[in-house]
C-alpha cells in the first residue's frame, strides 16, 4: 500500500474533525433547533396525576416539560428549554434540572436558576388536572 504524504493526511484529519464538531454544536445549543421549539403551544396530556409525588418532580422529555408538586399538593409546570442557550434539559436529579450543554441548573419546583451560566428562570406553563390526568401548556 503506498504511503500518503503528510499533507494529505492533515487534510483528511482536518476535515474529519471540523464537520462533526460543528454539527454537534448546532444540534445541541441552537435556540432554533427542532427540540427546543417543542415546548407546548397548546394543552398536552402528560399522564396520570399520581405520577408526580408530593415534594417531587417528573421530567417529560418528549414534551420538554417538568412538573413538580409541592408539599401541599399544588402542581407547577415549566418549560425545560434552558434560558441560557436554548438547549433542551434532559436530566432531573431529585428536583434539580441539569442542562447538558453548559451545566446550568434549575429548581424544578420554582423554575429558579441554581447554577449559572443561566441567569433567567425557566418559563412557567399553566398546569391543571383533568379527569385524573396532568395537562400542561397554554390554555391548560
Amino acid at each position: 500500500m503506498p504511503a500518503r504524504s503528510s499533507a494529505s493526511r492533515r487534510t483528511v484529519l482536518r476535515g474529519a474533525a471540523v464537520v462533526p464538531a460543528a454539527g454537534l454544536g448546532l444540534a445541541a445549543c441552537s435556540p432554533g433547533g427542532d427540540s427546543a421549539d417543542a415546548t407546548p403551544t397548546t394543552p398536552v396530556d402528560l399522564g396520570a396525576e399520581d405520577e408526580v409525588a408530593k415534594g417531587g418532580a417528573k421530567l417529560y422529555r418528549d414534551r420538554n416539560v417538568v412538573v413538580s408538586r409541592d408539599a401541599g399538593g399544588a402542581l407547577k409546570a415549566y418549560s425545560t428549554v434552558c434560558t441560557h442557550a436554548g438547549c433542551v434539559i434532559n436530566k432531573l436529579r431529585g428536583t434539580t434540572l441539569i442542562c447538558p450543554c453548559h451545566g446550568s441548573e434549575f429548581d424544578a419546583v420554582t423554575g429558579k436558576v441554581l447554577q449559572a451560566p443561566a441567569t433567567e428562570p425557566l418559563g412557567e406553563l399553566p398546569v391543571r388536572v383533568s379527569r385524573g390526568r396532568i395537562v400542561a401548556g397554554p390554555g391548560a
